[in-house]
């Protein structure tokens, strides 16, 4: 029987335009604004148009829609493309700007003003929102609005020259000052703006308003759909008069989609820029965040990402995503690739009172004992080991399966051991634990086949090395909510735990930042690509081993 595959509503507009001749090679476009770093959010919008560019043997092209120089860094740039790359949407051609366009753009201001669809307004901003008019009221024409084509031509071209001073003049549209859509009441074209621009210098000292600049951008690149989120419905109108007044014979259709929102995180720029001001995170990729940066450090994989986004999918309307669903994804993503290695995160010393003094002996450790084609490892074994304090109480709580006095446990791997004392300090802190061992257990198993009931995980004292561990909540205190009244943010205070003295299996030397691993019992944990080096390693975790979601 043939299996029958559901399209989303993009794909079937996408289909009915090939099918009825409207579009001979699909184009889609990722056009991120350089103001700042990417989120979880982009990552939909970013596999959304390359997916479907890919689906339909298209193009996707990746462009910076970079008109608005007094928010743009460098810094941005790169870092923007450092997240495309990383998620593994391979673009086609060079990477685009809207300031290659810019000299393009002027010339449709001029055609616009030619035909008497745009004119130099003398308006101060403050007037402007006055004749606006408000949702319930029309606007009122500009003063202005009646200049003659050869009157607007000139004021703009001495615009473009610099006569005037910023602010002082804008390009509006002349459309209809009583559309019930206020974004058809006349909006701005151009204004004068004297920044310096990353990619154009000083050559311009007029820049095209966003709404005014994207859709020509689209129809320059011969962009197909362009594909937004939903805040852009009502740009619509506007955007299909721009490539219809400028005479774009193939012109860009326009659809939306509903955006990502994940439950208790914080996205909006302003906000993580506050968080990183206040110094209550280390930068914009702090592990603690959903920027595409933060969650690439933290140790997320662009295969989890993607696969995260297909259990989402792609709605018409808005609705909350739980956070759970991305860290199931990730857990998915590493439980076969990843090796499982020893880290003890709050150590006490267990001592063998009968294993050989001066004795190391080598144990078959499996890499992943769900996947055999990991293979195996040596891991060294001693008279002194580094046990979790959790796996050992002097008084054994109700159904307890670990190390009391008098208990056999297994420990992982190696031998079966049974508790016979332990010592504490002062105040009552157990430091070291004593066992025996049964010699004939190699391997974790006994050879007159009795059983026992706990196994815990350990490293060689002599060998184990000190790392710095450190472990991740929510930034948002998820009881309270994302936000406080006066806006600011809900802030969990246990979002950040750091663990100095954390002990991890000598292997893991042989391993580089950005390398991920499962920490037996613990969690997956990424070496961290920022702190970590040979002398001090550094892990973040990525998340723990349980999970609250359950796919469909």
């Amino acid at each position: 029987m043939e299996e029958t595959i559901s399209k989303n509503f993009i794909e079937q507009i996408i289909e009915k335009d090939i099918e009825e001749g409207r579009c001979k090679k699909v184009v889609t476009r990722f056009p991120p604004e350089p103001n700042g770093y990417l989120h979880i959010g982009h990552a939909k919008s970013i596999l959304l148009n390359y997916g479907l560019a890919k689906e339909y043997g298209g193009e996707f092209h990746f462009r910076f829609d970079d008109t608005n120089p007094t928010k743009e860094k460098e810094e941005y740039v790169e870092s923007i493309k450092e997240d495309v790359e990383w998620l593994g949407a391979k673009y086609d051609g060079p990477i685009y700007f809207a300031s290659d366009y810019f000299d393009k753009m002027y010339e449709c201001a001029e055609l616009l003003i030619k035909k008497g669809k745009a004119y130099v307004c003398d308006l101060t901003p403050d007037e402007i929102r006055e004749y606006r008019g408000t949702l319930t009221e029309p606007g009122k024409n500009s003063p202005y609005r009646d200049r003659t084509p050869e009157e607007n031509l000139q004021l703009f071209r001495d615009m473009k020259a610099g006569k005037y001073p910023d602010g002082s003049k804008v390009l509006r549209a002349k459309i209809d000052m009583t559309s019930g859509n206020m974004n058809m009441r006349d909006p701005i074209l151009y204004r004068i703006a004297r920044m310096e621009h990353h990619n154009t210098g000083n050559k311009w000292c007029i820049y095209p308003m966003y709404d005014f600049a994207h859709p020509l951008e689209d129809a320059f690149e011969g962009v197909t759909h362009s594909i937004c989120t939903l805040e852009f419905e009502d740009h619509r109108p506007l955007y299909d008069w721009v490539v219809r007044e400028c005479e774009f014979e193939n012109p860009p259709k326009q659809i939306e989609f509903a955006k990502l929102y994940l439950t208790n995180v914080v996205t909006g720029k302003r906000y993580i820029k506050k968080l990183v001001d206040d110094g209550i995170v280390d930068g914009w990729d702090d592990p603690r965040l959903v920027s595409l940066s933060a969650l690439r450090r933290r140790g997320y994989t662009p295969e989890s990402i993607r696969k995260f986004m297909e259990l989402v999918g792609v709605a018409k309307s808005h609705s909350s995503v739980d956070y759970a669903m991305l860290e199931y994804c990730i857990r998915d993503d590493l439980k076969l690739k990843r090796p499982r290695m020893a880290a003890v995160l709050d150590p006490i010393k267990l001592v063998i009172t009968n294993y050989p003094e001066d004795q190391t002996e080598y144990v078959d450790v499996p890499n992943n004992q769900e996947n055999e084609e990991m293979g195996m490892r040596k891991v060294p074994f001693c008279k002194e080991l580094y046990i979790e304090r959790e796996d050992f109480k002097i008084e054994r709580p109700k159904k307890y399966r670990r190390l009391y006095i008098g208990n056999e446990v297994r420990l992982m791997n190696a031998y079966f051991v049974t508790c016979t004392g332990y010592d504490a300090d002062e105040d009552g802190n157990v430091t070291t634990v004593y066992c025996t061992y049964d010699p004939e257990s190699r391997g974790g198993n006994s050879p007159d086949g009795r059983k026992v009931r706990g196994t815990i995980h350990w490293i060689a004292a002599p060998f184990a090395k000190q790392a710095e561990v450190r472990l991740y909540e929510n930034i948002v205190d998820e009881e309270k909510g994302v936000y406080n009244e006066d806006g600011s943010i809900n802030l969990n205070p246990n979002s950040l735990t750091v663990i100095k003295n954390a002990y991890v299996e000598p292997t893991l030397e042989e391993y580089k930042p950005g390398d991920s691993f499962q920490f037996m019992r613990t969690g997956y944990f990424c070496m961290d690509t920022k702190d970590s080096t040979k002398e001090h390693m550094v892990f973040n975790r990525i998340v723990s081993l349980k999970s609250s979601y359950k796919p469909n």
